[in-house]
C-alpha cells in the first residue's frame, strides 16, 4: 500500500479535498504525484543525518521539532489546516519554495491539475506525511518504527529497493530522478539551479 492510500485511510485526502473545495479524486491525484517529492525531500533529511539509524534519529527529532504527530490531527481536524506549519515543514525538506515551484509545475504536468491547487496541497502533504512519520516512529522508538516504515515508504515512493512501486507514487520520482540515484530531490534541485543561472 502506498502512502496516499494510507492518508487517504486515515480521512486526509478526503479532508484535504474539502478544504481546497476539488473532488476527492482529484485531491488523490495530485497526492499521488506530489508525495515523492515530498518523500524525497525526507530522504535527503535523513542521509543529511548520517544515514542509517543516526540519520532516522535526526528525522525523528526534526519530524518532533515541526509537530510530530499532530501535524496530520492538524489537517483532519475540523478546522482550517495551519498551513503556515506545512510551509515549514517543506521549508526544512525543500530548502527554497523554487523547488516547491518546481515540484507543483512538475506535478501540474503529469496531472493536469491546476499548479495553484497543487501549490495549495503542498504543505498540507507535507504535514500528513510528517505526521504520519512521526507517529509510526513513536511506536517502535526512532529507529525500528521509523526506519521500517522509512525504508518501506520511501522504497516504494523513489523506486529504490525490490518494492514495486505502487499506484504511480514511483512515476514523478522516477521522471525526476534524471542520474538514477534514486534520489530525484538533488535533480530538481539542478533544476531549479538552471532555472536561476
Amino acid at each position: 500500500m502506498n502512502l496516499t492510500d494510507i492518508l487517504a485511510q486515515a480521512g486526509g485526502i478526503e479532508s484535504m479535498a474539502k478544504e481546497l473545495g476539488i473532488p476527492p479524486a482529484m485531491a488523490k491525484q495530485g497526492a499521488d504525484a506530489l508525495l515523492p517529492a515530498i518523500l524525497g525531500g525526507f530522504k535527503k533529511q535523513a542521509q543529511a543525518g548520517g544515514g542509517g539509524a543516526e540519520g532516522l534519529g535526526a528525522l525523528g527529532g526534526l519530524l518532533g521539532q515541526l509537530g510530530g504527530g499532530g501535524l496530520l490531527d492538524s489537517v483532519l481536524g475540523s478546522q482550517p489546516t495551519p498551513v503556515s506549519q506545512g510551509n515549514e515543514v517543506l521549508g526544512q525538506i525543500f530548502g527554497s519554495k523554487d523547488v516547491s515551484r518546481s515540484v507543483a509545475g512538475q506535478a501540474a504536468a503529469q496531472t493536469g491539475i491546476d499548479t495553484g491547487i497543487l501549490k495549495q496541497m503542498l504543505p498540507m502533504l507535507a504535514m500528513m506525511a510528517a505526521g504520519y512519520m512521526a507517529k509510526q516512529g513513536g511506536q517502535g522508538g526512532a529507529g525500528g518504527g521509523l526506519g521500517g516504515m522509512l525504508g518501506n515508504v520511501l522504497g516504494g515512493a523513489l523506486g529504490g529497493g525490490t518494492a514495486p512501486s505502487a499506484g504511480g507514487l514511483g512515476g514523478i520520482g522516477q521522471m525526476l530522478d534524471m542520474d538514477g540515484d534514486g534520489n530525484p530531490l538533488d535533480d530538481i534541485m539542478g533544476m531549479v539551479n538552471k532555472m536561476r543561472g
